[in-house]
């Protein structure tokens, strides 16, 4: 079989492209630039067109073509391959049918779902259930990859709710880890998000499951309103007994990472898999990419730590700042933001700014909006910036505002900080674009 993939870069993209891979199919596929993830293809044998799409990229002996979410319908490579007659999904109608084969996982929510699947894939994988997994980040388990081929009946996916993808999904396992504001470009108000994931859990089947994160209102809410009879339901919360247990064991700090573990814990026993086992596996996770990542780093004589984090939406921003003070409560901590997306930024300004005014840190420096193709409009470009986010922050912490600031790219930020730190200073480099580079220019 020969698929290619439009925006194979992707991080759902990439992974589904490697099931076709491991399944021996030939793969290829386009995007607009080299990455991580690019390479990671291209060492595991996919042909790949990195220059932009073009219809050129489309033969006619293709089987099937996949497209991103993030690509848009008049895109060249889609239009050629409709007229050559070839089959052409989207990268959720392809995952989608996918979740038919298999007695599927799905983890779902605004925050948390890559860790709680991440987690969850680990202890099925001590549990000796061989699960595939479809990843929304990498693992150094995985050696290094967003995807595992597994030989059993169990898929794991993460299901995503921008524009909706998740209703492709039928899965027998549903986990909720929290509902919010988010995707706002898209759904337009939070009564359509919850309608939305309300629809989504009816996709499961009268004996399925539905995981539930009973200390989040909007989850609650949702359980309430579903039509699905005879489903089991499965809450797990903070407030049990196990929390405490799994906060002394587990290597990542915060009570967010606690509550996705106890999401992992229950489905575990749903599956019958015992404690015993599913603690060995939570006690061994490290985390993944860029996701409360660690990195020890000098500038000449002085020692500091980086956290490398993927938080972009204000909620995540807050509880992974919490969880830096909670780990180093005496430290200076400087964050490095890069808000992700325009339409977010515009969408959620007063809340980025209300997290920042409220943050223990000591040094807040913006870098430019990421954007994101396929997905802006020069309406909104024009409304909303990171220097107008700092110039908000800075009136609402008036005594610090020379400890607010905006650089305008990742190389004038590594000159600032190389010029600044004093050592011993814990810098928190977060955002879901690009980012993360600027933890690769420093030496450990």
């Amino acid at each position: 079989m020969r698929v290619h993939f439009i925006g194979i870069g992707g991080i759902g993209v990439s992974s589904l492209a490697q099931y076709y891979l491991a399944k021996g199919s030939e793969v290829s596929g386009s995007d607009l630039a080299f990455s991580e993830i690019t390479e990671l293809l291209k060492n595991k044998e996919a042909k790949l067109f990195l220059e932009g799409h073009k219809k050129e990229n489309i033969s006619k002996d293709l089987d099937l073509v996949i497209f991103s979410p993030a690509v848009q319908e008049d895109n060249p490579e889609i239009i050629q391959a409709k007229d050559y007659g070839i089959k052409v999904l989207s990268y959720p109608q392809a995952l989608g049918r996918l979740s038919k084969d298999y007695f599927t996982i799905a983890v779902s929510g605004s925050h948390g779902k890559s860790t709680t699947t991440a987690m969850l894939s680990l202890i099925l994988i001590k549990a000796g259930l061989d699960p595939t997994v479809i990843l929304g980040t990498k693992l150094k388990e995985f050696e290094n990859s967003n995807f595992r081929l597994g030989h059993s009946k169990y898929l794991i996916i993460e299901a995503d709710e921008y524009q909706a993808s998740f209703l492709n999904y039928y899965p027998n396992i549903i986990v909720l880890t929290n509902v919010e504001e988010e995707h706002l470009d898209f759904f337009g108000s939070f009564e359509n998000i919850f309608r939305a994931f309300r629809d989504y859990v009816n996709h499961l089947p009268e004996d399925g499951y539905l995981v539930i994160n009973s200390d989040d209102e909007n989850v609650k809410k949702i359980r309430r309103a579903i039509d699905v009879k005879n489903i089991n339901i499965r809450p797990y919360s903070l407030l049990l007994p196990e929390s405490t247990q799994l906060k002394n064991i587990l290597k990542i700090p915060g009570d967010y990472n606690i509550s996705n573990a106890m999401a992992a814990l229950t489905i575990a026993r749903i599956l019958e898999i015992t404690d015993k086992i599913s603690f060995e596996a939570l006690s061994e996770y490290i985390g993944a990419w860029r996701r409360f990542e660690i990195k020890e780093a000098r500038i000449d004589d002085k020692n500091f730590t980086i956290i490398s984090d993927y938080a972009h939406h204000p909620t995540e921003v807050e509880v992974t700042l919490r969880a830096v003070r909670e780990k180093w409560p005496k430290k200076n901590i400087w964050t490095v933001f890069q808000p992700h997306q325009y339409q977010r930024s515009f969408y959620l300004f007063e809340k980025i700014v209300k997290v920042f005014k409220e943050a223990e840190v000591q040094k807040i420096i913006f870098v430019p909006i990421y954007s994101v193709a396929g997905r802006e409009t020069e309406e909104i470009k024009h409304k909303v910036s990171s220097l107008k986010i700092v110039e908000a922050i800075r009136e609402e912490r008036k005594d610090e505002r020379k400890n607010i600031i905006y650089i305008s790219s990742l190389p004038e930020v590594k000159s600032f900080l190389e010029k600044t730190i004093q050592g011993e200073e814990i810098v928190v480099i977060m955002g879901a674009g690009d980012i993360y580079k600027l933890s690769k220019m420093f030496s450990t």
